[in-house]
């Protein structure tokens, strides 16, 4: 098949791989603008630019993607399909018709649930057991079009988003294989959502990595876990922002405040969390420093036993 490629970030790059693997032909890969990065600030291209260059690939990274003259680049090659894996751009209904088989995504939740831009992370975050992958036909609501396949894929008891996202990329690219497949010898017809199920993954913000008093510890080990790398989970100690870097709910109960450091333990600091529950802080970050051991940030005064975490400033 012809297939006219879109995505972005490193979690696109299993599925690209893939299609060169199974002999089919990409006349084109699309992708986000160079954006700056690192301490120069200097323009880095994405994953998927840097792969599709090694693998000798047309590139295209349109500002815009409703200008008439990347239409005609998507239909130029006479694509018999588009396949986008977080491509992040939500592409116009012309661009979805220029090709026989319109356009395939592969979205890392298994839909109707965790429609959105951020499904591995808000599912660790609501300790979700279970997400997946799913092909679908792009319709013009957001991650609303028919369902060609799915496949679920455990979410590991403290695994975090990075190693989830690595994960669901190469179920993603399995899953895309089989999709084309049964889309070449049309044996795979789509199937409509059930919009009543439907829940949604926003966004990630800096307010999402707010701490809040009102989490229990298996709440702050989720979001922890979660919104790694960004937007993290920050919280404000004695008027001082630090990032939880890594924590572990523990049993027994505190009837302290949410949010106080209790006591010293081995491994890190104790700390009294929503519903009674108690949480063990391991490793944190204040504001400006290099990650520390919480037993660490305690010794060298970042924290100290009596203070409680609060909401960042």
């Amino acid at each position: 098949m012809r297939v006219v490629f879109l995505g972005t970030p490193e979690v696109a790059v299993p599925t690209l791989a893939r299609l060169l693997d199974l002999g089919h032909d990409v006349p084109l890969v699309v992708t986000q603008p160079d954006r700056p990065a690192g301490r120069s600030s200097s323009p880095q291209p994405p994953p998927v630019k840097r792969f599709a260059l090694e693998h000798g690939l047309p590139v295209a990274q349109p500002p815009r993607v409703r200008d008439a003259a990347f239409l005609e680049s998507i239909a130029a090659p006479r694509p018999d399909v588009l396949v986008v894996v977080a491509y992040g751009r939500i592409l116009p209904d012309p661009v979805l018709a220029a090709a026989p088989l319109g356009a395939v995504n592969v979205h890392f939740s298994l839909l109707p649930a965790y429609r959105g831009a951020a499904p591995v992370q808000w599912a660790i975050a609501r300790r979700e057991s279970t997400t997946g992958v799913t092909t679908m036909r792009i319709a013009t609501e957001l991650d609303a079009g028919d369902l060609y396949l799915q496949a679920p894929v455990a979410i590991e008891p403290r695994e975090r988003a990075p190693a989830l996202l690595a994960r669901l990329a190469r179920a993603g690219a399995d899953l895309l294989a089989t999709t084309l497949a049964g889309l070449a010898s049309a044996s795979l017809p789509p199937l409509p959502q059930d919009a009543s199920r439907a829940t949604y993954a926003p966004i990630l913000t800096r307010a999402d990595g707010g701490f809040d008093p009102a989490w229990t510890a298996a709440e702050i080990d989720a979001r922890i876990r979660a919104f790694d790398p960004w937007p993290g989970v920050w919280a404000s100690v004695s008027g001082r922002r630090i990032r939880l870097i890594d924590a572990l709910p523990i049993p027994g109960r505190s009837d302290r405040p949410p949010g106080t450091l209790v006591e010293a333990s081995d491994d890190g600091v104790i700390v009294a969390c929503a519903g009674g529950t108690r949480l063990e802080l391991r490793e944190v970050q204040p504001d400006g420093s290099r990650g520390m051991t919480a037993a660490a940030a305690l010794r060298g005064r970042r924290l100290a036993l009596g203070a409680r975490l609060e909401p960042p400033a």
